[in-house]
């Protein structure tokens, strides 16, 4: 996203420091028009929209993988971040864990319940403390509680098998007490990267496009698939078939059924069968709609990093013959006015971005619609902007635009005194 911006900020302020110079007005004066003023510097946002596709292309879905093994390594590596206040965190084996409180420097912990599991009997075995702290050994190979002012349950001490219940409770309390939890589960170099590798920000063009092609087979597949549903569970056609009461139109998919001369009992058993093979059509196309959704959903996510790739890169040099003209617009150098401005469009194609990006993981446009629906926005403006910036027309020329400020102003206090001048005059008659 910084290349877009980078891009429309710097031919901003390029072009209002040659305009304020009174440098645009001597390149002209020597023979040089703006459109050959502007090639080179066309030339070269492009050369950065193609650093950018590759960019997005080759280092972003590396980055992508890099980036979730990272956070996987912090979260496991760090389970106390994972430890949220009032909620029950089984991140470690045979052990439930709720912090009732924690303070802001993540370590220091209020109201301390942990349940015991490695005897395979329930919650039988609970330690509570009133606080206590929470940190992890210098080798990370264990996580250790310091807990204090608490007591401790057990009643792992019953035999079910002899029946004894002579000391069916132990209770205890403590001042201090240590709970170390094993984190060897937690290596990170036991995580492969390939889980990784199939995300949808995690693939390149080539992946994209047959992880997308797969998709769209399948659901193809299941469509065609769910089309056939009905016939396959017409159960009771295939088991009454060879009855004379029955018969199947193969041209309007109906039964004739005649159930005159047909015994009751056959009748009972003839609606049943429909009735289960009702049923099952009903499941079964209830799944395959849910599969298909899901499918398609999922399909449009890899369409949407697809032309992501491409959009980004196309805004390179959207924003260049933006910037450039309206840089011949302005004529001031420096970053204020040409900050202001930048921020304006950008939030502009952000804001749009975002629109165009929830249209496209729906169904009402096409993917590549929403993802370029920025694009078609801001390519008229392109184009307009550039056509009268090459034509040295009056509408980029801010003195023209302040001429017409002051004719429209003049026009409006001609009237104004008019207007007077004719109450004026009624009041006299």
């Amino acid at each position: 996203m910084a290349f877009p911006l980078a891009v429309l900020l710097a031919s901003l302020m390029t072009f209002g420091n040659l305009g304020e110079r009174y440098e645009i007005v001597a390149l002209k004066s020597s023979g040089i028009s703006v459109r050959q003023m502007m090639v080179p510097l066309a030339i070269l946002s492009f050369i950065i929209a193609g650093v950018a596709f590759e960019f997005s292309n080759q280092v972003i879905p590396k980055a992508a993988v890099k980036l979730r093994m990272l956070l996987y390594d912090i979260q496991e590596q760090k389970p106390a971040l994972n430890i949220e206040e009032g909620v029950f965190y089984y991140g470690f084996d045979n052990y439930a864990i709720r912090v009732g409180k924690k303070m802001s420097d993540g370590e220091t912990i209020k109201d301390v319940l942990i349940y015991d599991h490695s005897g395979r009997q329930g919650n039988t075995c609970v330690t509570y403390a009133s606080k206590g702290t929470m940190r992890v050994t210098p080798d990370k190979h264990y996580l250790v509680f310091s807990l204090y002012d608490g007591s401790y349950w057990d009643e792992k001490s019953f035999n079910k098998s002899s029946g004894s219940n002579s000391m069916p409770l132990t209770r205890a309390t403590f001042d201090k007490q240590y709970k170390r939890f094993d984190m060897s589960g937690f290596s990170a170099d036991k995580l492969d990267a390939s889980i990784y590798e199939g995300h949808s920000t995690a693939m390149t063009i080539p992946q994209l496009n047959e992880k997308i092609d797969t998709l769209k087979r399948q659901i193809a597949s299941l469509a065609h698939g769910a089309s056939d549903v009905f016939y396959g569970n017409l159960y009771y056609y295939n088991a009454f078939v060879k009855n004379d009461s029955i018969g199947f139109d193969t041209n309007s998919v109906a039964l004739k059924c005649d159930f005159e001369d047909t015994p009751l009992y056959r009748v009972h058993q003839i609606l049943e069968y429909a009735e289960n093979a009702s049923r099952s059509f009903i499941y079964s196309v209830r799944f395959a709609y849910q599969d298909i959704d899901f499918r398609t959903h999922y399909l449009w996510g890899f369409q949407i990093e697809f032309f992501r790739k491409f959009t980004l890169s196309f805004a390179c040099v959207l924003f260049f013959f933006i910037g450039a003209p309206l840089g011949s617009i302005i004529r001031k150098g420096g970053i204020a006015i040409p900050l202001v401005i930048t921020v304006v469009f950008f939030t502009l194609y952000f804001a749009v971005s975002i629109m165009g990006e929830k249209i496209a993981k729906s169904s009402v446009w096409p993917v590549w619609f929403g993802m370029g629906l920025s694009s078609f926005i801001l390519l008229p403006i392109c184009v307009f902007l550039t056509y009268h910036a090459t034509k040295d027309s009056a509408i980029l020329s801010m003195d023209s635009y302040a001429k017409l400020i002051s004719q429209l102003k003049d026009f409006k206090l001609k009237s104004l005194f008019k207007k007077k001048k004719n109450e004026d005059t009624s009041t006299l008659s």
